[in-house]
């Protein structure tokens, strides 16, 4: 198979007003924080990464992807940009990409990551034919890096400060010389942070070029609120121009880039249309798996009002359904849960018990009941709040962040006012 890697708009600006791109939104956790990040904003108009309208499960992703191409026939790229890291979610990642290059085995395909933990995965990247890989790299010093990465989390522990920027660093850095060892093309991203590492970009051109990148995107910091660099002043044009050209000498320069939404789709620049964000809320809005029939969802309730019990202490469920003709929930009755103990079977018995619902809505949960449930097309949200209102909301694709609680970290034994014996 041949790809026309030529196509890709974010790679050759001969091609960004021909081809289309679309930005699968199924990598919702991240593995850093940056000091100009937040996520937590979704505003139409507002392009920017870590933004996007609606999370989708790789499932959702391809019901999506097919009626994306219905009303964009013109798009030639599927990439995967968050709004969070790619390979901080490696199997929502990599299924989807496995998914896409099966039913469209002529699309290109490609990531964009910060490069922490994609190693592991380059070689399948390269097997599945991702032609393009993005890593954003904003240092190649320690001292640096440590002012605009506020902690790393590597392989369940966190690194702050220097430990954080040296270990992100020669994690980038490995990961390019690996993909073009390869053969995959790789773009960096340098974010210009004035005061910063404005001074600092051409170092990482320099570097990055001996490594065998093959474009680089001086990309100007957006002054995002409520973040810990949100009163730096945004870098003008000029100084913008003068970086380019300084690191043009090392490297091929994108200047087309419109800094696009992890739910982007169409011609790069122009905003998404209502018609394609609509097909996008239907798709999430679909059980995990849109080809399975699961019409119900499950609750963990004390008195049947509020969602107000953790998992691991339910002794039975409750159950909803969405009237077809009058639109609102409905219960159409309750389900025993396992008996306590047996780990994991304790689980797999519930999935069985809960098989025909998208989702189970509990106050608390710990992490094995939840990969269990996962793993068998069920997703366990942790909300607080008034069951109808979450269930309305999940029936029909609503924004449901404002019931999530503010720490899902629940550790039996403390809070739990059950046996203390875990959800393990």
């Amino acid at each position: 198979m041949s790809l026309k890697i030529e196509n890709h708009p974010c790679f050759n600006d001969s091609s960004r007003h021909t081809f289309g791109r679309i930005h699968l939104p199924v990598a919702p956790k991240c593995n850093i924080q940056c000091n100009y990040c937040n996520r937590k904003f979704d505003c139409m108009n507002e392009n920017r990464p870590g933004v996007t309208s609606k999370i989708l499960s790789p499932q959702q992703a391809m019901h999506y992807l097919d009626q994306a191409m219905i009303l964009s026939p013109n798009i030639a790229v599927v990439g995967i940009a968050g709004p969070g890291d790619p390979f901080a979610n490696p199997d929502e990642t990599m299924e989807t990409l496995r998914l896409v290059r099966a039913k469209y085995p002529e699309m290109l395909l490609c990531v964009a990551t910060n490069g922490l933990d994609v190693l592991p995965y380059i070689d399948e990247l390269a097997e599945l034919q991702v032609s393009h890989v993005t890593i954003t790299i904003n240092a190649i010093d320690p001292e640096i890096g440590a002012e605009i990465y506020a902690w790393v989390r590597h392989n369940k522990k966190m690194y702050r400060d220097l430990d954080a920027a040296k270990l992100l660093i020669d994690k980038q850095l490995e990961a390019l010389k690996r993909l073009k060892e390869l053969g995959v093309t790789a773009k960096v991203n340098s974010i210009i942070i004035p005061g910063i590492n404005d001074t600092h970009v051409i170092e990482v051109a320099r570097k990055v070029a001996e490594l065998g990148a093959d474009i680089l995107n001086c990309m100007p910091y957006y002054s995002t609120t409520e973040t810990v660099f949100e009163n730096i002043v945004e870098p003008s044009a000029e100084v913008v121009a003068e970086i380019q050209k300084a690191t043009s000498e090392y490297l091929p320069q994108m200047k087309h880039c419109a800094r696009c939404r992890a739910d982007a789709v169409g011609i790069i620049g122009e905003i998404n249309s209502e018609e394609m964000m609509q097909k996008l809320a239907e798709a999430a809005a679909l059980p995990k798996n849109p080809d399975e029939f699961r019409p119900f969802i499950a609750v963990s309730s004390l008195e049947g009002v509020l969602i107000n019990q953790h998992l691991g202490e339910a002794d039975r469920f409750l159950i909803y359904a969405l009237d077809a003709e009058s639109q609102e929930c409905v219960l159409v009755g309750s389900r025993t849960a396992p008996p306590a103990g047996g780990g994991q079977e304790r689980w797999k018995a519930l999935a069985d018990t809960l098989s025909d619902c998208r989702a189970l809505l509990v106050n608390g949960a710990g992490d094995s009941p939840k990969k269990v449930m996962q793993a068998n097309g069920i997703e366990v949200l942790v909300l607080e709040g008034i069951i109808e209102e979450a269930v309305y909301g999940i029936f029909t694709g609503q924004d449901l962040k404002h019931l999530m609680k503010s720490s899902q970290i629940h550790a039996c034994g403390s809070s739990c006012s059950g046996t203390g014996g875990g959800c393990g």
